[in-house]
């Protein structure tokens, strides 16, 4: 930038004027600090919208490990799902059986899955196992100490060894024990004293097991225990399955329920939307029909909410439209009573004229005939008059309750042949009114007629 661009002068003697050095140093010192106003503003912002843009990454962030872990979850509940459709009668939660499938396991079966059950366990909890396996004795040792102690008792000791047990027990009083033992028979009262007497058994034969292996190490039970279960008969493996093995507290239909298993195929409800009231009806028929083609268990139980809805709007127009039609039919029958009077008032006043027409030769009849067509000319007007006015006011109406409800189909209107009929019938309640008044009119007597001024 040469000397001209910056606006200095010469001076007289040499160089340039001092003021517009001190005016260009100043211009540059307010241009700069304005430049470094702007870029420090400008480096505040960008400092805020990072600040910003790591707060976001953070969540994001946090947002993406949750989704991990909750995707790792129902990965790993997908497999459980798998595991437990696989195996029905494990439970995948804890690995112990479920008690609802031991009745429908054989003795090959039950003992596979106590040798499976048993291998899981560690060292201390194999030797626990064994020294429980020891102390249950076999079924035929069970029966025979069993037989041997009931043939060495009576039935009054056997009253006497349940009465001190059930009062020890279950807290009763000895004697209404003692009577309900008497009541019963001598099968029900064996089987009842074999039930405790077994119980007792093994008991005493657990403890004599424990005490004789207490002072065995459990690297030893475990040796013994791992010898045994190769030996193991599946007689004596579906009676530790039955009396030692520990099952689950679940059941396999409430674990697929916690793992959020869902079948398709047998589903709780199905939700149908038919876009159409005749499609409804048409799915409604359909169920009744199969309903009446099976029998109770097998019957599909459905709730018609779109039925049960309009039946109750269905009702409450029902109600409106009976208050209004009692309404109407007040108003038409003071209306006709009116009609009737202002036709009688009519004749009283139209004496004179009755008298002449019927003194030109006017019979009864056409006399009568005359009011019945004025009677009849009013209900027509009327009834056209009021038609008119109804289609009228239903414009205004109907805008008043579309901007109202927001429902731009909702809208009353007066169909043409239900408008043909009111005017029927106001036509014929005019006719109906008149009879009275134009019969009247019809039987003056022409001389008294023309005699009334």
């Amino acid at each position: 930038m040469d000397e001209q661009t910056k606006g200095f002068r010469s001076a007289v003697f040499g160089g340039f004027r001092r003021e517009d050095v001190l005016r260009y140093i100043e211009e540059t010192d307010a241009n700069y600090y304005k430049e470094s106003a702007r870029l420090q503003g400008s480096l505040d912002e960008a400092q805020t919208a990072m600040d910003e843009l790591r707060e976001q990454n953070g969540k994001l962030t946090e947002k993406n490990a949750e989704l991990l872990e909750r995707l790792g979850e129902m990965t790993l509940d997908m497999d459980r799902i798998q595991a437990q459709l696989d195996d029905p009668s494990t439970d995948v939660l804890t690995g112990l059986p479920f008690e609802e499938a031991t009745g429908t396991r054989s003795d090959a079966d039950k003992t596979a899955a106590f040798r499976e059950y048993a291998e899981s366990l560690d060292e201390s909890k194999q030797a626990e196992l064994y020294v429980q396996m020891m102390g249950t004795p076999s079924e035929e040792e069970l029966q025979t100490q069993t037989e041997q102690t009931l043939q060495s008792m009576s039935r009054a000791d056997m009253e006497s060894a349940l009465t001190q047990a059930m009062v020890q027990q279950m807290g009763m009083s000895e004697e209404d024990v003692s009577s309900y033992l008497e009541s019963m028979g001598d099968d029900e009262l064996n089987d009842t004293m074999s039930q405790m007497v077994q119980e007792q058994i093994k008991a005493q034969y657990a403890q004599q097991v424990q005490q004789q292996m207490a002072s065995a190490q459990p690297q030893e039970l475990a040796a013994g225990f791992q010898n045994t279960l190769k030996t193991m008969t599946d007689t004596q493996g579906a009676l530790y399955y039955d009396t030692i093995m520990t099952f689950s507290d679940s059941t396999y239909e409430d674990n697929l329920t916690q793992l959020g298993y869902v079948d398709l195929d047998m589903p709780s409800a199905i939700n149908l939307y038919a876009s159409t009231f005749e499609n409804k009806d048409v799915i409604e028929d359909a169920i009744s029909e199969y309903n009446d083609s099976v029998d109770e268990m097998a019957k599909i139980q459905y709730t018609d909410y779109i039925g049960i809805m309009m039946s109750s709007v269905t009702t409450i127009i029902h109600t409106i439209s009976y208050v209004l039609i009692a309404f109407v039919a007040i108003s038409l029958i003071v209306s006709s009573i009116m009609i009737g009077v202002i036709t009688l008032i009519s004749v009283q006043e139209r004496t004179k004229e009755i008298g002449i027409l019927r003194a030109i030769g006017a019979s009864k009849r056409e006399v009568c005939s005359m009011f019945n067509a004025e009677t009849i000319i009013i209900g027509l007007l009327s009834g056209v008059l009021g038609v008119a006015v109804t289609y009228l006011l239903c414009i205004p109406i109907n805008m008043i309750v579309q901007h109202l409800t927001g429902i731009p189909n909702l809208r009353a209107f007066l169909p043409v042949p239900t408008a043909i009929i009111l005017v029927a019938i106001s036509v014929a309640l005019t006719l109906i009114s008149g009879l009275i008044p134009s019969r009247s009119a019809a039987k003056k007597d022409p001389v008294v007629a023309l005699r009334t001024e």
